[in-house]
């Protein structure tokens, strides 16, 4: 089996100048396990370099966008961006899973779709990046993930899941419970914007929109407890 390596160069936006970094940052220690002869190795170590790279880029980033924050904040922050489950739904969203290289095993247990496993190609492939274009090619992609999340903080903080946080301010007040409607779903296939509102009974309590719909979700739970907080009471 092979992956299609000019298809998962448009994913990234980027060209490598070798390729087999890029072939081995998707490789499953599985899949050499059963190709005999490969010259290739597996993503791991790719995935040590990645982890490192990753915490470089994102705490840069949070740094130029947070002046005010201390550093027990930032790295809170950092943490919260860089942990298994943010990175496996960045995975997803990107679209890698269908590049992998998977021993059967694997693909008989769904390895596609392992949170472990995304994370760790995702590292890899940052380390790739940075191995054949230098920190800003690995940059360029830790932007594209992060950035729309770095800007969300509310929905990041260690512990804060508003969807179950509004669904339990409304139980508590006797109101319905949350309605997620899908508004709008735009740009190309690996780039899309969504939009969702919230309503409990037949009112609109919130907007938000993500680049995915777990984000996007989210996003319209945070505006819809600050919106209500002040303003709902129990029923009469």
């Amino acid at each position: 089996m092979t992956t299609n390596v000019q298809q998962l160069e448009r994913l990234l936006e980027y060209t490598f100048h070798d390729q087999s970094l890029l072939v081995q940052a998707v490789t499953h220690p599985s899949h050499l396990h059963e190709v005999s002869g490969s010259d290739g190795g597996d993503y791991q170590r790719l995935e040590f370099l990645g982890d490192a790279v990753l915490g470089l880029l994102l705490a840069e980033m949070l740094y130029e966008r947070y002046p005010e924050w201390d550093e027990g904040a930032l790295s809170q922050l950092r943490s919260r961006l860089g942990g298994q489950d943010v990175l496996a739904e960045r995975a997803r969203w990107l679209g890698i899973g269908r590049f992998f290289l998977l021993g059967r095993g694997e693909e008989q247990t769904a390895g596609r779709d392992k949170d472990s496993i995304l994370t760790d190609v995702l590292e890899a492939l940052i380390a790739a990046l940075y191995r054949d274009g230098g920190l800003q090619a690995a940059r360029m992609l830790v932007e594209r993930l992060f950035d729309e999340l770095a800007g969300a903080p509310e929905l990041l903080v260690l512990g804060c899941d508003s969807k179950s946080e509004l669904q339990e301010f409304l139980s508590s007040g006797g109101h319905p419970a949350p309605e997620y409607q899908l508004l709008e779903e735009s740009g190309p296939p690996h780039d899309r914007t969504f939009v969702f509102q919230i309503l409990a009974g037949d009112s609109v309590v919130g907007k938000g929109q993500g680049k995915s719909k777990k984000i996007a979700q989210q996003a319209a739970a945070a505006e819809a407890l600050r919106t209500l907080r002040p303003t709902v009471r129990s029923p009469v």
